[in-house]
This record gives C-alpha cells, structure tokens and sequence, in this order.
C-alpha cells in the first residue's frame, strides 16, 4: 500500500480508505474487526465513517476496534450533517448540531480527537459563515485535525474555500464526492476546484454500488440476486438497475472486462486503479460486506495501467456535455 498526501496538507493516508457504512448493517462486527485488521496489515491507514451510519452502530464498532490499537498511527474520519434524532435540532450544519454532533462522534468512536471531520452535504438552512467558524473552532479546540466537505457542488465548495480565506478560517482539506467510470459529472467543475485550490478527492462509491465489480456485464436482463444493485432497485436508490443499465453502461462494462483480462486482474481492481491514476484523486472509499469483497479490492494497490488503457477507459466512459459546458468545449477547440 502507498501513500499519498491529502490535498496540500502534510497528512499521508493510505491510496485506499476503508469505508465503515456497512459495519453494523450488513457486515456483524465481527467481520467488521476482521477487515479493519486485514487492512492495516497490508498498511491501510484510513478508515471513513460518519455519525448517520447505521445510526451510530458504525462509529461504535471501530471505536470498539480502536481501544487497543496505537491510535497515532491511523486516520479516522467521520461526518456530520444528517438526522441524528427527532428533535428540530437534531440535523443540519449550525453551531448547535455540529458540537453536538462532534461530541456525540467522539464518545462513540472512543477517542479524543477526529482526523477528518467532513460536513456530508450542503445545508441551505444554515449560513455557511456559522458551519465554517464552527469547523474552524474544533480545530482549534484540538477536537479535530483536518476538515472536508462532501456533496457539494462546485460554487459551493468554491465559496466555502473563499470565505475560510477571507476570514483566516481552517479551510477545506479534501472532497468526498460521487465519482467512478460510471459517474463523472464532477469533472465538470469539482476536479477544477480541487485541483486549483489542493484538495484531495477522496470517491465515494468507487464501483457504483456493485455496477463496475465484475457482477455485470453485457446482455443480462435483471440485477444479481441478493446483490446491493436489486435492493437499490426496490428501494429506488439512485444506482438502481433502471437508471444504469444503459447502452452506455454496456460500453464502460467491454472496455472494462477487456481492460481485466489485458492486465490479469479482476475488472473491480481495474476500475479502482483507473480512479486511483486520476487527477486529483488521493484514496477511493472501498465499502465491502465481506472479507473477500475487501482482498479483491485490496488489489487495486501495488500496480498500475498503462497510458494506453487508461485513454481507453477515460474515453469510452466520457458523459456527454451539456450546457454550458459544451459551448465552452466547442469555442476552446475553435482557438
């Protein structure tokens, strides 16, 4: 496993980051200490949660995890935005939720401080001048080391950038966004962004839900049985089976299996290094239920693609532009 540093700060976190959302819901704790445990043997540092996940379970299972480890030696990351109870208070980006909040993460987490604590949307209830001068004293406080957003789009992170410069407040360090072959629309204007301004993006969903682990390919007509993508299609979540089995979706898929079978290696790992050779990208979040889930994309680390292939997979996996996006690609060409 490598290292890389997030944005331009100074902290190097592992070029994979194990995501916690199903400890405690899919995944028994158990297993849950089992995959903590394989991934820092082959040296994962970074381990991403958030308060909302499984209401809490999830931060209680790796502060669990974390009492008799160097807790020094790894980065724990957490978020804070959505409903955490009943009250009128209990959500959202103002000062009341996110101290309550980062109190309540610490205590299930077991630890005194929080390495990356990242607002997980945008709140249009709340100034964005009271979430930054909060984030701003945690940091301060010590209760907090680095700062991130996720869910956001590009004015908004560029605005929260400005204002934390404007008023010498801690400024963002990374972006959590949606982003893999299947889901580019960030490259739009949050890849600019980041790049311009030195934060490390750190993807969620890094194989859309199952879509690009080697599940699915050309000419099947339903979702594989038990799978995360048949429930997406019964619960109506956004990678449901009727929004991406697409002639588009086919296409990314050949290029991907094509691309597996060149280089030996399972097309999972073939999409997540294809994000990890990206610009911009420092970790992509793996979320696994399961041991093996976790060794196959382990083998994402180690090794690299060729210049060729990753033309063809960027190629074959460009979304269309729309406006004004287009019209600005059209009047760079004409220069």
């Amino acid at each position: 496993m490598e290292y890389r540093f997030l944005g331009k700060t100074g902290l190097k976190v592992s070029e994979l980051c194990l995501g916690a959302m199903t400890f405690g819901r899919e995944t028994t704790e158990e297993t849950s200490f089992q995959m903590l445990d394989r991934f820092v043997a082959v040296g994962g540092n970074f381990i991403d949660t958030a308060d909302v996940y499984t209401r809490g379970a999830s931060e209680e299972i790796v502060g669990r995890w974390l009492r008799d480890k160097r807790r020094d030696d790894l980065v724990i990351a957490t978020k804070v935005r959505f409903p955490m109870g009943e009250g009128p208070n209990d959500l959202g980006l103002s000062r009341k939720h996110i101290l309550s909040g980062v109190e309540a993460s610490l205590r299930r987490l077991g630890t005194e401080y929080i390495d990356l604590y990242q607002v997980h949307c945008w709140d249009p209830a709340t100034p964005l001048e009271e979430t930054l001068s909060t984030l701003d004293t945690l940091v301060r406080s010590g209760k907090v080391r680095y700062i991130g957003a996720s869910n956001y789009s590009g004015w908004q992170l560029q605005k929260a950038i400005d204002l934390s410069r404007q008023h010498g407040w801690e400024p963002f360090t990374c972006l959590q966004p949606l982003y893999n072959l299947l889901d580019r629309n960030l490259e739009f204007e949050l890849t600019h962004v980041c790049l311009n301004e030195g934060l490390g993006i750190i993807p969620w969903s890094p194989l859309r839900g199952g879509w690009l682990s080697g599940k699915y390919q050309r000419g099947m007509a339903a979702p594989v049985a038990g799978t995360r993508i048949e429930q997406a299609e019964k619960e109506g979540w956004s990678e449901s089976w009727s929004a991406y089995a697409t002639e588009r979706t086919w296409r990314v898929l050949d290029e991907l299996f094509a691309v597996a079978a060149e280089t030996g290696k399972q097309p999972a790992q073939v999409a997540l290094r294809w994000l990890l050779q990206r610009p911009g990208v420092t970790a992509p979040i793996i979320g696994v239920r399961t041991l093996e889930h976790l060794e196959n994309n382990l083998g994402a680390a180690g090794w690299t693609l060729s210049a060729e292939q990753m033309a063809r997979l960027t190629q074959v996996s460009e979304p269309a532009l729309a406006y004004p996006y287009d019209f600005i690609s059209n009047a760079a060409r004409r220069r």
